[in-house]
């Protein structure tokens, strides 16, 4: 049966201005694909990976050069194969993830093989910024759990940051992600003041490529790989310098390969952590499920939009939801299209 095949690009505006290490955003460009057979619809959406040049445009283009064979009967196992890891396999691979499902009568996460799912406690984060305003963001997430603090690679600065939101937030599991941000030789008094700060998590210290420089480095506070760990041919190589990795279905191109990452990190004794990278409901359910097998979950993209789809991700008393009639629901009740 041919499907129907609809690419959409759209601009997700944010509510503020959001700062990370080398970059400011204010809006999360996405590409939507709709994949229909007729009586069961499919979606997915993607940011693509913006250190990368992985952008709406690109993403779009790669589409294109795979349209023909999604609207012939295209695999998830048959895309893997066709395009590369990145934010259009992650969107096309989502859209049959869901078309599957309905196709099946059963949700994704039964499909998958995965855990059946359940509310998970996940990190709010706090965009880089004078210390005193990220001190007064940390408050503002009365309701939040965990909460993970982006860096910029100014050392002082930095440390500055984390010492007034952990001052301001005593109690509450606090990561930090430096982006990419520091050298090696800052290394040692950066996870100082981190252990000083009871900080949980230093997520990708250094530059992608530099992780040799972590050999040896014997850090008290688990060291995740974001940017180091882009797909699964790279996890095997974080053994020892790594003890975390951070799983991204923009990076890795779909929840296929991110729930292969998370099983093959599970084997070689690393921890998993789900990560976003920024976008709508449509882009955060699917990484939802996977979070069902991780450690640390990372999945507030969705508040930081204007406005949100509808139905839509429920974030309540720090933890992430997601209502079955968001994506990857079964199909209730299937007729034909009129």
């Amino acid at each position: 049966m041919r499907r129907s095949l609809d690419i959409a690009v759209e601009r997700l505006p944010f509510a503020k201005p959001f700062r990370i290490s080398g970059h400011v955003f204010t809006e999360s460009p996405v590409v939507v694909v709709t994949v229909s057979d007729g009586l069961h619809t499919g979606r997915g959406e993607a940011s693509g990976v913006y250190y990368l040049g992985d952008d709406e445009t690109t993403m779009a283009a790669a589409l294109e050069t795979v349209r023909d064979g999604l609207s012939a009967g295209m695999t998830r196992a048959e895309l893997q194969a066709e395009l590369p890891a990145g934010g259009a396999r992650n969107a096309a691979d989502c859209a049959l993830w869901e078309l599957d499902a309905k196709r099946e009568g059963v949700p994704v996460w039964k499909l998958a093989g995965l855990p059946e799912p359940r509310p998970l406690l996940t990190t709010f984060t706090l965009g880089a910024d004078d210390p005193g305003v990220m001190a007064e963001g940390a408050r503002a997430y009365a309701d939040a759990r965990a909460l993970k603090l982006k860096l910029t690679g100014d050392l002082d600065l930095d440390i500055a940051r984390v010492r007034a939101v952990r001052a301001a937030r005593p109690g509450c599991w606090i990561g930090v992600d430096a982006n990419q941000g520091f050298q090696a030789d800052e290394l040692d008094p950066l996870v100082a003041a981190l252990v000083e700060c009871e900080i949980a998590l230093l997520e990708q210290p250094l530059a992608r490529g530099r992780e040799s420089d972590l050999d040896g480095f014997n850090s008290p506070i688990p060291i995740a790989a974001d940017e180091s760990a882009l797909t699964l041919a790279d996890v095997d190589g974080l053994v020892g310098r790594f003890q975390t990795v951070n799983i991204k279905l923009d990076k890795c191109g779909g929840l296929t390969e991110a729930i292969a990452i998370a099983r093959r990190a599970r084997t070689l004794g690393l921890d998993v952590m789900v990560g976003n990278m920024v976008g709508s409901s449509w882009a955060m359910a699917p990484a939802w499920l996977l979070g069902q097998l991780c450690d640390v979950v990372d999945l507030d993209g969705p508040t930081f939009l204007a406005a949100d789809r509808t139905p839509g991700i429920v974030y309540r008393d720090g933890y992430i939801d997601c209502p079955e009639a968001v994506w990857g629901q079964r199909a209730l009740l299937a007729t034909p299209a009129t």
